[in-house]
């Protein structure tokens, strides 16, 4: 999805309607809020209900945290990146991902508003209990967390600089995807399958050009290093 200019302020306006507008922004704390109480429940009642093994709960949230790294990419590159032919698709294309690229420092749509996300993680709960049954119940607040966890990587790429050396690939790489080539970088908590599908950028070789990140980033008082 190309735009004749990103914007670095402001943020687009996507339905007339003034509730219908509020309804798509948030914040990561109404998320996170909204599904503590599934990530502490669910694996208590699959404690104390299902008599699951505390180990087996583990590995079952384990293998759901796994499940949502691969969801992640996929989405993110076949769903958020399909590009539509119709003028009705490209409209719902913007609403769903292309306003987030045109104005990629809007933090209040860094995460997916409450409402379509408990109708979309409603979903994949009963896909997962058609599939797993009871073991969906320790399954899904893994899976939950994953997507927690990937909603608060994006916001901190957006808003902030790297707080760990280590964490500096996840910044550059996501950076690249929205200012250098969409087609690549998928990967936001994880660049793992980046790796394995081969769209990982090759950040040895990709140029850190100071100017352009001052440009591109936030930048914090007496912060004298940033990078993309």
């Amino acid at each position: 999805m190309e735009f004749e200019k990103i914007h670095n302020k402001g943020q687009a306006k996507l339905f007339q309607n003034q509730y219908l507008e509020y309804l798509t922004k948030t914040h990561p704390l109404v998320i996170w809020g909204m599904y503590t109480p599934v990530l502490i429940l669910l694996p208590y009642y699959c404690y104390r209900e299902l008599n699951f093994g505390g180990l087996n709960i583990v590995l079952l949230a384990i293998g759901g945290a796994f499940f949502w790294s691969l969801t992640e990419y996929i989405l993110h590159r076949f769903l958020f990146h399909h590009i539509p032919e119709t003028e009705q698709g490209k409209k719902i294309n913007y609403i769903l991902h292309g306003n987030h690229h045109e104005y990629p420092r809007d933090k209040q749509r860094l995460f997916m508003p409450a409402a379509p996300s408990l109708i979309i993680a409603s979903m994949f709960f009963i896909l997962m209990y058609l599939v797993l049954g009871e073991n969906a119940f320790a399954f899904f607040p893994g899976f939950l967390f994953g997507y927690l966890i990937y909603g608060s990587m994006h916001y901190a790429i957006h808003a902030w600089n790297p707080p760990f050396k280590w964490m500096k690939g996840l910044w550059r790489n996501h950076h690249l995807h929205h200012y250098k080539n969409d087609h690549m970088g998928f990967g936001v908590s994880s660049t793992l399958w980046d790796h394995v599908f081969g769209t990982m950028f090759d950040l040895k070789k990709e140029k850190e050009d100071k100017e352009k990140v001052q440009s591109l980033m936030f930048v914090r008082k007496q912060r004298k290093e940033n990078t993309v």
